[in-house]
């Protein structure tokens, strides 16, 4: 479809699409004006993180033939995969399945494109939990210690890559540290701190547990890293990039700094934070991440632009609106209700 400057209008595919970083991706590559298409296991998991614009199809990554079929519809220039399973605990209890996803997806992909359409750009979501326990502000060539199924399944693909390349693909590597963002799943940290500290301060008084408050990430937003991982996909050469803040800060951090954007005293919800490393602890527990985002900076010019005080604020005041509308909501029937207490009388 031309545009209206007369130039092609690129087209993309995007797995994981409903997911934090495959939402965002598709509305910088709609900016753009790209044609965005999503893959989706199904149409009922559309949710709030659907972009209006994008075309949905559903597929999964453990079927071929499903994604083949859409790869047939959509032809796209530029293919990203954001699909995978993400939870580190998971990987411990479903190994099998976190591998057949996070690798055996990837050479699923890989092997349509080659098949079908070779000059198809490829984006593959790598993670720093491929380093483990390495230490220090790591790069592309540092070493790679993965304590995880999660994170040895993210280090295979991710070797997969290089061998992809070697036979003339275009496969870039996108080695990202933790990013957050409102469309966080709740299911991780962040996300479970800022929705605690939200129903603080709307007034409810929960005890909120955690495991380890010292382990330290390198945190930033989904946003700035999405518009990274297009850069590495417009150069002439695909390679890897290390994308990052270079500062860590530990989960008491983010926790704190959480409390400072509700506007909340840290010492009248101090009681109400509960350290429960037993419960709360995980296999191959990384201590501490941190970036050196160096070659990112050369090469690509990019940089965060959104620090990690602005990102911690934006997450606390999502979930406060939301923690509004849930109590407005669950406000009506309690009104229903009392109206007819007093009709009865």
């Amino acid at each position: 479809m031309p545009t209206r400057k007369g130039k092609q209008m690129k087209k993309a595919l995007i797995t994981g699409v409903l997911g934090q970083d495959g939402s965002y991706m598709a509305e910088h590559l709609l900016a753009l004006g790209y044609e965005v298409h999503g893959i989706a296991r199904g149409l009922n998991y559309l949710s709030e993180n659907s972009v209006r614009g994008v075309t949905y199809h559903v597929a999964d990554l453990r079927d071929e033939l499903s994604l083949e079929n859409v790869f047939r519809k959509v032809w796209p220039d530029e293919l990203y995969n954001f699909a995978g399973q993400v939870f580190v605990p998971t990987s411990w209890t479903q190994p099998e399945e976190t591998f057949d996803v996070n690798v055996c997806g990837l050479t699923r992909l890989v092997r349509i494109v080659k098949t079908l359409k070779s000059d198809t750009k490829i984006y593959q979501a790598s993670s720093s939990e491929m380093y483990g326990n390495v230490g220090g502000a790591l790069n592309e060539y540092s070493a790679m210690k993965p304590v995880s199924p999660y994170g040895v399944s993210k280090l295979a693909a991710h070797r997969l890559v290089e061998v992809y390349r070697s036979i003339g693909l275009f496969v870039v590597g996108g080695i990202l540290y933790n990013h957050e963002s409102p469309r966080r799943a709740e299911h991780m940290v962040t996300r479970k701190i800022t929705k605690h500290v939200a129903k603080w301060a709307v007034g409810e008084r929960g005890v909120l547990e955690l495991g380890n408050m010292a382990a330290a990430r390198d945190w930033g937003h989904a946003k700035d890293y999405v518009r990274g991982i297009w850069m590495m996909m417009q150069q002439n050469k695909p390679d890897d990039f290390v994308l990052g803040s270079g500062v860590s800060h530990t989960v008491s951090n983010f926790l704190q700094a959480a409390v400072r954007a509700a506007g909340l005293r840290w010492g009248d919800v101090e009681p109400l934070v509960k350290a429960n490393t037993k419960a709360f602890s995980r296999e191959g527990e990384l201590h501490y991440l941190r970036a050196d985002y160096s070659k990112a900076k050369i090469v690509l010019n990019w940089e965060p632009e959104i620090s990690f005080e602005e990102l911690v604020k934006e997450m606390v005041l999502s979930d406060i609106e939301k923690e509004h509308k849930r109590m407005k909501v669950e406000l009506v029937p309690r009104e229903f209700t009392r109206m007819a207490e007093n009709k009865n009388v």
